[in-house]
């Protein structure tokens, strides 16, 4: 194959940047890639937007114009973006690799090795083998005497194959591992491959695998035990899977094992069990959180909302909402029912999402999603009539409801949340408005949201 790069068989006719320095480790440019790995931006979103309606002979011109007069930031996220499997500019996806060549060329680029392997693992599922090849080849030439950057390389070309689906990729970036794990002395090395290894196969729907993997180096000699990550990937797959008493089974080795049942594991199984419509279980699970202290989070409700159908189609339709928790009940019947009183009996979760002041009452839907937003503000909205009738507790001078979006977002489009919160507040008659200074709050005096609700 030999050093072709990329710029070359792009035949853009420039000379090729000087090597990047190696000097900042390759784990701090994978956190660095991580950080911009956020939601496309308004500038990045209008690049795309008139990539996807410019002629073939002018793409280059356009895609060095755009790299050329944008910021860092903003370069990368919309790279992040097309190389994302969830990327709605999919039918873009081609051009990814002619726009990382543009951002190699720019003076404040460093080599990545987490770009590179999203790259690969997109050229090849494009079945363009030989560009995901040579890819691989600079980055294997650039970490040969680095072992642990060049495991970490692989690790992480496993990881974008698995999400992707692509068995053939998959197979190559685990062999690799896997000889890895069996032969290298490092402590680090062996737990790094084997932690990515175990998540793979069970991104890849192979927990079985998974779980043999785990009791070959368990005994054998291999000497790594499991952590609580690999054990929580093996009961998610199974899980996702539909295959409950597995899932059950790795729950109960977990706690065997001496790790405790908390919120995050909690959410994955009420995730599953919500993705194949078992509200009984799902009850169960959240009696179980309840009596054994584990808190509900906001994942809690995003994983709740979202398995309950007529949420959703609430959600999408927005008409007719029921605006009290008294008249959601009414309308729900069966195991969606069941789920959701079961859920909404506590007001624990305001714990998490408010903060009461005697300046300002603040709700912050941040990592909500629509439907958990709407069942929060039902409680939200219940909790400020009781404490705004309890003299105790006194009046803030502002209520703020945030949605996201506002003033400190790059993000192109209104926040749905924004929109499900401002048809609530117009359909009650709330006092509740835009801020002027931020339009991804509402706010309101607190003395005329106590005559409002009280």
């Amino acid at each position: 194959m030999g050093s072709v790069s990329v710029q070359l068989q792009w035949r853009w006719n420039q000379p090729p940047p000087p090597s990047p320095s190696l000097a900042v480790t390759v784990t701090m440019n994978v956190v660095n890639m991580q950080r911009c790995r956020c939601a496309l931006t308004k500038q990045g979103e209008r690049f795309l937007t008139k990539l996807a309606a410019n002629s073939d002979s002018g793409t280059h011109t356009f895609i060095r114009r755009f790299v050329n007069g944008s910021p860092k930031s903003v370069a990368l996220s919309t790279l992040s973006h097309l190389l994302s499997p969830s990327s709605s500019f999919s039918r873009l996806s081609s051009l990814a690799l002619p726009l990382y060549s543009c951002i190699a060329q720019a003076p404040w680029f460093s080599w990545n090795p987490a770009i590179v392997a999203d790259l690969a693992a997109l050229l090849d599922q494009l079945g363009r083998s030989e560009e995901a090849e040579a890819l691989i080849f600079e980055a294997t030439s650039k970490l040969e005497s680095r072992n642990r950057e060049l495991a970490l390389f692989y690790c992480k070309l496993l990881e974008s194959h698995a999400k992707r689906g692509s068995q053939k990729g998959f197979d190559a970036a685990y062999s690799y591992l896997n000889q890895l794990l069996r032969s290298s002395s490092s402590v680090y090395i062996k737990r790094r491959a084997f932690e990515f290894m175990v998540s793979g196969l069970c991104a890849m729907d192979k927990p079985r695998e998974a779980e043999d993997l785990v009791e070959d180096l368990r005994g054998n000699g291999g000497g790594i035990e499991p952590s609580a990550f690999e054990l929580k990937s093996i009961m998610y797959a199974y899980g996702r899977l539909g295959l409950f008493n597995d899932m059950q089974r790795v729950v109960d080795q977990r706690q065997s094992g001496g790790f405790e049942i908390d919120t995050v594991c909690a959410n994955m199984v009420l995730s599953t069990y919500g993705t194949h419509g078992e509200y009984m279980e799902m009850v169960s699970w959240l009696k179980k959180m309840r009596s054994s202290g584990i808190p509900f989070s906001v994942r809690t409700y995003n994983s709740v909302s979202n398995s309950c159908p007529t949420i959703m189609r609430m959600m999408e339709e927005l008409n007719e909402l029921p605006l009290s928790i008294e008249e959601l009940n009414v309308r729900l019947e069966g195991g969606e029912a069941m789920v959701l009183r079961e859920l909404m009996e506590s007001c624990v979760i305001l714990e998490e999402v408010m903060v009461w002041d005697s300046l300002e009452a603040k709700l912050d839907l941040h990592g909500c999603h629509l439907g958990s937003s709407y069942l929060i503000m039902l409680l939200w909205l219940k909790e400020m009539q009781r404490r705004l009738n309890d003299s105790n507790y006194g009046i803030p001078t502002e209520i703020t409801v945030v949605c996201g979006s506002g003033k400190h977002s790059n993000v192109r489009g209104e926040s749905p949340v924004k929109v499900l919160v401002k048809k609530m507040m117009v359909n009650m008659g709330s006092p509740l408005r835009i801020d002027r200074k931020n339009n991804g709050c509402l706010i309101a005096k607190g003395r005329a949201v106590k005559n409002w609700l009280c």
